[in-house]
């Protein structure tokens, strides 16, 4: 290879690579699926199935449509697998991975930056670029994590996967209190009514001319919508003691409570669901500043020579994604088997559900396979595999 052409050859290889990357956060990874004799194929002819992204896990069943079938949406299989599951005392699939998933965006922008950096060969150049994009990714973090209203800053994705997981219709338009003129009279009633003032009725006319000024209204942004959901839930439980604190809209208190929730959905043992929760807790501090220390680390030795082994590490990282994927799914799957609830309406010996291939459950039949983002992630790391080559025969 023309020594001239390699350092062109390295910069569109990373640039593929950074877009495979992205590309990978947005498309399903895993997928598993359950058949049985009560889920035919004429009315599941996809089994029941979910698919597992890098920010949460989605419906993988899709809407039929047959003469003899009316459905006007598919049916959620989260949900029927979730359901399915917790007879044998199984949690449900949220339980698994919610630091991985809170973390996600981070993370993936952190291995990006990281075979950017990998890609500048100037040291000096490579410590400009990777100071400037880890304080970016630290504050990104942070405000999403830890201040308020941090959520603004999550992706939407993200969101609707935790709220469709709370057993809530994610779609429905119409939220507690918001933009309805019938709500906002009710409002407006009640606090007349508290401050001891006399209730103003309201005549067809005044419903007609707030209905009108409603319409006018823009709609209003998915991710704000699937915020105030989770916030209307989150009070709700606070309203009922469920929670003390008031809402701060932030991953933290999001991941916690949302973790808590998730785990009582059929089995609500406080008694086995606080250590829990608590061990989340301090994960997620000990994750953050887990990142933060990584990112210094290569920022410090990673911009040194390029026969540095942190610099190395910058793209053999990355490379090894597929294995860490795989590590991690089957360690919760692993979790999922051996972290069998008493309360399960029947008894079953902890088992590990099939990582990869065909497997069988009682009377169900189960089926886990890589999807297209795994696939993305093979074809990632066969490209950094050649990074790497190229820029070793340059350092030889």
């Amino acid at each position: 290879m023309n020594d001239a052409k390699r350092p062109l050859i390295i910069t569109s290889l990373s640039i593929a690579s950074v877009l495979l990357m992205i590309a990978v956060y947005f498309v399903p990874i895993w997928w598993i699926a359950l058949t049985a004799p009560n889920y035919p194929e004429t009315a599941f002819p996809d089994a029941v199935r979910i698919n597992f992204h890098m920010n949460g896990v989605f419906n993988g069943c899709a809407l039929v449509v047959k003469d003899e079938i009316h459905e006007e949406e598919a049916l959620d299989c989260v949900h029927e697998m979730d359901t399915i599951n917790h007879y044998v005392g199984m949690y449900p699939i949220a339980a698994g991975g919610p630091i991985e998933r809170g973390f996600s965006p981070f993370l993936i922008t952190l291995l990006i930056v990281m075979v950017i950096g990998f890609a500048i060969s100037d040291p000096k150049k490579r410590m400009m670029f990777l100071g400037v994009a880890f304080a970016l990714n630290t504050i990104w973090m942070g405000l999403t994590i830890y201040t308020k209203d941090g959520l603004n800053y999550q992706n939407e994705g993200y969101l609707y996967a935790l709220m469709n997981q709370l057993n809530q219709d994610v779609n429905d338009k119409t939220i507690g209190s918001i933009k309805t003129a019938d709500s906002q009279r009710a409002l407006k009633q009640l606090r007349d009514s508290l401050a001891g003032r006399e209730v103003e009725d309201f005549d067809e006319e005044d419903a007609a001319e707030e209905a009108a000024a409603a319409e006018k209204e823009p709609e209003m942004a998915e991710k704000e919508r699937l915020i105030i959901q989770l916030k209307d839930t989150y009070d709700n439980d606070l309203s009922k003691g469920r929670v003390t604190d008031e809402w701060a809209g932030n991953g933290f208190q999001l991941m916690a409570w949302h973790y808590g929730k998730v785990l009582g959905r059929y089995f609500n043992n406080q008694d086995e669901i606080r250590p829990m929760v608590n061990a989340l807790t301090i994960a997620t501090h000990v994750v953050f500043v887990g990142l933060i220390a990584a990112m210094l680390l290569l920022l410090i030795a990673g911009t040194r020579a390029t026969k540095n082994i942190v610099y190395w590490l910058m793209v053999l990282v990355p490379m090894a994604l597929p294995v860490f994927f795989i590590i991690d799914y089957a360690a919760w799957l692993w979790w999922y088997g051996h972290t069998l609830n008493d309360m399960g309406a029947f008894a079953v010996k902890p088992f590990m559900p099939t990582v990869f291939g065909e497997g069988k459950v009682a009377q169900f039949a189960t089926f886990s396979y890589p999807s297209i983002g795994f696939g993305l992630m093979m074809l990632n790391s066969i490209i950094l595999a050649a990074i790497a080559l190229m820029r070793r025969k340059e350092s030889l």
